[in-house]
């Protein structure tokens, strides 16, 4: 039985913590044995998440930990997470649930079969999702595909993922466009760490399975779909560029 370290990045999440979603996750871990710890890592929040979290979770529920770091976007908090984590794997599931809880069970079943990384793909017509950001999307596929292929992969997006610790840590290592923290304001969910993280994935050769996930479009403050598309889409020729030039060790 591999163990796995349950990832919840967080970032001004105070009315998704209040609506029960640390109960859910808590209350369905219990029924998973190889999650043995939960890292909340929170990205500088400045309402009140880490308190509730503090009084509510971590003296109640030994297995809540609560990462606390600077405010460098949902990426950083990411990298953090991973560093600090003890489980043999690293499973990521974003905190507004958005893909249930109960869609681990898929991922666990792949993570017993030894795959190296598991994405979780959202079904094809994103349900509640606005028809603008439908267009979007296609259009990011397109542009992904053609500058650093991951063609293979339909849904690079969904924060539901799962890595083998060891290959993340290397990965880490490796990033360019993601090495260091920067400078942030407001939410940043760094859409392009995803693609870097699959695009060495790939590079490096690391079995990658795509499963079939719930998914249900969540409204949320977090997210400017335009503004960061046009980061994504910088990040992207910044990958490119660093391929060519051989800035990723092979």
């Amino acid at each position: 039985m591999h163990t796995i370290s349950l990832i919840v990045p967080c970032y001004n999440e105070e009315l998704n913590i209040q609506k029960g979603v640390l109960d859910k996750i808590s209350n369905y871990v219990k029924h998973v044995p190889q999650i043995k710890e939960i890292i909340i890592s929170d990205d500088g929040s400045t309402d009140n998440s880490k308190k509730i979290i503090r009084s509510e979770y971590l003296s109640q529920l030994p297995l809540f930990m609560l990462l606390e770091n600077e405010h460098h976007g949902k990426a950083q908090a990411l990298i953090s997470a991973i560093k600090k984590a003890k489980g043999e794997y690293v499973l990521f599931t974003d905190i507004d649930l958005a893909t249930p809880i109960e869609e681990v069970e898929k991922m666990v079943k792949e993570i017993e079969k030894g795959t190296d990384i598991i994405i979780g793909s959202r079904n094809s017509h994103r349900e509640g999702a606005p028809w603008t950001r439908k267009l979007l999307a296609v259009g990011f596929i397109f542009f992904r595909n053609f500058f650093i292929g991951l063609k293979d992969i339909k849904d690079t997006q969904c924060g539901f993922k799962a890595f083998r610790t060891s290959h993340a840590l290397t990965i880490i290592n490796n990033l360019q466009v993601f090495k260091k923290a920067q400078e942030t304001h407001g939410s940043s969910v760094a859409a392009g760490f995803d693609l870097e993280f699959l695009f060495l994935a790939n590079k490096y050769g690391y079995s990658i399975k795509e499963i079939p996930v719930i998914w249900k479009h969540v409204e949320t403050k977090n997210v400017n779909f335009i503004k960061d598309s046009i980061e994504t889409l910088k990040d992207i020729l910044r990958m490119k560029y660093y391929d060519l030039t051989g800035k990723y060790k092979a």
